[in-house]
């Protein structure tokens, strides 16, 4: 099972149960105990569980992810609950997120930390991956009388016509995060980072870095891959450069292990095809330094690499150039906007994307260069 599948497996275990045991979930699930403990610690640290000795515990009901300035440490629940009023509260915000990955947990916390300055209280909801399952967890949300929805949604969520259609009927002011709808999703707002222009940022400063061909190697389920080719492709075309190859890798199913799964990446770079390449995300950027070091290839030498993401991008042997989503202003965004909309309801509808940054070290060979 890969990480993200075991996690999703270890919130409804505990959700269904209360409680999990280590050692008896990991026979369960036919993974080590010592791997289930890393992923259990993980989830309580983006506080989506408890970590208890030997196992872990749902967090307590009725518990948000930030409450008024009165609550500043409360603990996130992993399911929706009612929301009454606290002392001096003047909105409660629900907010729906599919299980796992880091990435969640920073917009999550962008989120926390504007509702916790604001005096607002939010309810987290992890939700499934079915159209149906994100459909009652926001059911529950309303019913317990949340005022707005912000909706981080499971990104395959399928059919899309029919989530749209769901979205439009709504009873309560919703902002989509770091997701896009179209116009079937009616009054929804739309807060998301601008991934093409972070796919564009980097193929313009691996141009400027000398190379005409810059490769794109992304995760196929993504649901950022899209937008980061269209990214890549539109930043060639308008600088002139000769089309660089997209690799497309899969790390879900029976994917096959990393070495196999960077294969035609590591020929190309071999074969002098590929000299430059932005790479999407950080784990999959580290795991090809690691196969090219084994292979007797350098960075930034014989590849100039830019990662797309910057969680841990800096922890690379080789530090790596990064393209930065700003996901705690997005989760801050997506907050001010749900509170524009219940203060004025006549406010005009907003769609807003924030733009990344690029975050320089040593993978592109900027540093190298500028010592020549």
């Amino acid at each position: 099972m890969l990480a993200n599948e075991r996690r999703e497996a270890i919130l409804r275990a505990v959700e269904r149960q209360g409680s999990i045991t280590v050692t008896v979930l990991a026979e369960e699930m036919g993974v080590s105990a010592v791997t289930l403990r890393q992923d259990v610690r993980e989830l309580a640290g983006q506080g989506l569980l408890n970590r208890v000795h030997g196992g872990a515990t749902a967090l307590a009901p009725n518990v948000p992810v930030a409450a008024t300035a009165e609550a500043p440490g409360a603990a996130p629940a992993t399911g929706p609950a009612p929301a009454p009023a606290l002392a001096g509260e003047k909105y409660a915000v629900g907010l729906v997120v599919p299980p796992g990955g880091y990435y969640y947990a920073e917009v999550i916390r962008g989120v926390q930390n504007a509702a916790r300055a604001r005096g607002v209280r939010v309810v987290l909801a992890v939700s499934g991956e079915s159209l149906a399952e994100n459909q009652e967890q926001v059911r529950q949300l309303v019913a317990g009388g949340i005022n707005s929805l912000l909706l981080m949604l499971h990104p395959g969520l399928r059919p899309l016509e029919a989530a749209e259609q769901w979205l439009s009927t709504l009873d309560v002011p919703a902002v989509l995060v770091e997701r896009r709808a179209g116009i079937q999703a009616g009054r929804l707002e739309q807060v998301a980072s601008d991934h093409a222009y972070g796919a564009a940022l980097a193929v313009r400063h691996l141009a400027g870095l000398g190379h005409d061909k810059v490769a794109l190697v992304a995760r196929i389920e993504s649901p950022n891959t899209a937008l980061l080719s269209k990214g890549h492709g539109d930043a060639v075309k308008a600088m002139g450069l000769t089309p660089g190859p997209e690799f497309l890798i899969s790390t879900t199913g029976d994917a096959v292990v990393a070495d196999a799964r960077f294969e035609e990446v590591v020929a190309a770079v071999e074969s002098g095809e590929v000299r430059a390449a932005l790479v999407h995300n950080d784990i999959d950027a580290i795991a090809l330094v690691g196969i090219l070091r084994a292979r007797g290839l350098r960075v930034p030498e014989d590849l100039a690499l830019v990662t797309y993401d910057d969680e841990v991008a800096e922890l690379s042997d080789v530090p790596l150039t990064a393209v930065a989503p700003p996901k705690q202003a997005v989760g801050s965004w997506a907050l001010d906007l749900a509170l524009r909309r219940l203060s004025d309801p006549s406010t005009p509808l907003a769609e807003i994307l924030l733009r990344p940054e690029l975050r320089v070290r040593a993978s592109c060979g900027a540093s190298r260069r500028s010592e020549v």
